[in-house]
């Protein structure tokens, strides 16, 4: 297998807005990023994951770009950013930028030149139709918006006010392969590529039998071609890292978009767990990730992350977050470094942060949840009905501030915030987890270092036994003679087991455990504690 310097690493996501503010106006900013730097090189990361701090009108929380080489006021000048950078840098650390380039803001100075009439030179840099499809788009009912001027529907995967980009268009094309170099060539390290699967369309835009399926946004003729000859016209001319974000896919599609032979990604996220599970599943996640590494592994490269800026925080909604939220949450840590693929953390989940459940939809800010909340309500059901149902996956549960200390805010910002804090977080903070030597904190550091030091845990093979087992997920990881044996018990229930013979009287040695001072072998096997994790070492 190849070995690259993106394979060894693991990534932190810093979602800005909710990081650190230190202007008072409660945003978080680039400044902010600055001044916590120590604090992320402490836990031991190789990349930083920057979420978008472009000029945008900010209806999607950046996710909406009216400027592509501007910095958002928010988060601050191109002078901070380009300080970010260098001080990432000259902590050995590398930076990615989300890259989103299926949609612009509707205030991008393209689309209001597209919109502005039907023989206008930028008018194909969008995608408009006289007439519309079933289409659902990912926050609203349709997938198309009528523009009264010109008397065409406009086509948006996502909010009205973010209209897809139309990538048929070979000028376009070119506009966003100069916009990537631009930032490129201030030295970043690479991008995370936003819903980078939709950027080709389907021909003609048919009807869907099954609307609300919406896979139909993706994955569709050209894909291919179009990350290819981004690969050829700029990828391939730096040393950078990518990682696709690509929904609505299995491993046979995975690897067309990261093979080591295809030129296009480096890797990828995929979604079988954070879109379509909604609670732990073990039977289903042992058959994700055998299916997964036996479609990819030799060929191309996965992720491994169970939360992000879009999905609720791992020890809420896979775990215990009351009585064993710190067990579990270092229990998530051990799986997460240790199956095959890269380790993403997003801020916060080394501290064991939690969801959060506000009284009312007022309290929330995520577009996706309200847009939601008003659809349904329009078809007459009851309001708080519809609120109890959007909860659980709510990505606001992961936006909430970062916890620095037990200070008003959170120690986030001396104004007001942008989004409410966590009423957690006077019991669950950076300074108190930094004092503690057995937080979730240093357990996360003990885990990278593990990797760092251990190629194992990197290039190791995977296999999987207890298969059947309703508690325990079991696998070893191998690389020539060095065999390490993974046990987790993810329930709120002792469990037990037997091993099989070559394990069950093999010589371990405990690597880590986040139950140090329980021994979990017996005259029967194993006995587990709740969310036990064990790392062992085969002789």
């Amino acid at each position: 297998m190849k070995k690259t310097w993106w394979k060894e690493s693991v990534v932190y996501q810093v979602y800005w807005r909710s990081f650190y503010d230190t202007d008072g106006d409660g945003y978080g900013d680039l400044e902010g990023v600055i001044q916590k730097l120590d604090y992320i090189k402490g836990l031991g990361v190789d990349i930083i994951w920057l979420n978008p701090c472009y000029g945008s009108p900010d209806v999607d929380n950046g996710y909406d770009i009216s400027d592509y080489r501007s910095i958002m006021p928010k988060a601050g000048t191109m002078d901070t950013f380009e300080q970010l950078l260098k001080e990432v840098h000259d902590r050995g650390m590398k930076l990615i930028m989300d890259l989103v380039v299926n949609h612009t803001s509707n205030q991008h100075p393209w689309f209001i030149e597209s919109k502005s009439s039907k023989d206008n030179p930028k008018r194909d840099y969008y995608i408009w139709r006289r007439t519309k499809n079933n289409w659902r788009s990912y926050f609203t009912p349709s997938t198309w918006e009528f523009d009264p001027k010109t008397e065409e529907y406009y086509f948006h995967s996502f909010a009205v006010e973010q209209p897809d980009l139309n990538w048929a268009n070979p000028k376009v094309r070119e506009e966003i392969y100069r916009m990537m170099k631009f930032w490129l060539d201030k030295g970043i390290d690479g991008f995370r590529m936003d819903v980078i699967n939709l950027l080709a369309k389907q021909d003609g835009f048919p009807d869907s039998e099954t609307p609300e399926d919406i896979s139909y946004l993706g994955n569709n003729p050209g894909i291919h071609e179009y990350l290819h000859e981004m690969h050829e016209k700029v990828l391939k001319h730096y040393d950078v890292f990518t990682v696709g974000e690509i929904p609505f896919v299995n491993p046979e599609d995975g690897v067309l978009y990261v093979g080591e032979d295809r030129g296009e990604l480096d890797t990828l996220f995929h979604f079988e767990v954070c879109d379509y599970m909604a609670h732990w599943d073990m039977k289903r996640f042992k058959e994700i990730q055998k299916r997964w590494y036996e479609g990819m592994w030799g060929k191309g490269w996965n992720s491994q992350f169970l939360n992000n800026h879009d999905h609720t925080r791992l020890v809420t909604r896979f775990g215990n977050d009351t009585v064993f939220r710190v067990e579990s949450a270092k229990l998530f840590a051990t799986l997460l470094h240790t199956l095959p693929g890269m380790p993403y953390i997003y801020q916060g989940e080394e501290l064991g942060m939690t969801g959060v459940r506000f009284p009312s939809i007022e309290d929330y800010n995520d577009i996706a949840m309200k847009n939601k909340f008003k659809e349904e309500i329009e078809k007459g059901r009851d309001p708080q009905e519809v609120f109890e149902s959007l909860l659980h996956l709510s990505r606001d549960n992961s936006r909430t501030p970062m916890q620095w200390d037990d200070s008003e805010n959170a120690g986030f910002t001396s104004g007001s915030p942008w989004i409410k804090v966590n009423p957690n977080y006077t019991e669950i903070n950076a300074a108190k987890v930094l004092e503690d030597s057995g937080s979730v904190y240093y357990y996360y550091k003990k885990l990278i270092e593990l990797r760092k030091e251990h190629e194992v845990m990197v290039y190791g093979d995977y296999e999987t036994f207890l298969e059947e087992h309703k508690q325990i997920y079991a696998y070893t990881r191998q690389l020539g003679d060095k065999k390490w044996l993974v046990l987790l018990n993810v329930s709120e229930e002792k469990a037990e087991a037997a091993l099989p013979d070559e394990l069950a009287y093999a010589f371990k040695e405990v690597i880590l455990t986040n139950y140090p001072h329980v021994q979990a072998e017996n005259a029967k096997g194993l006995a587990l504690e709740p969310y036990h994790a064990l790392i062992y070492q085969i002789e």
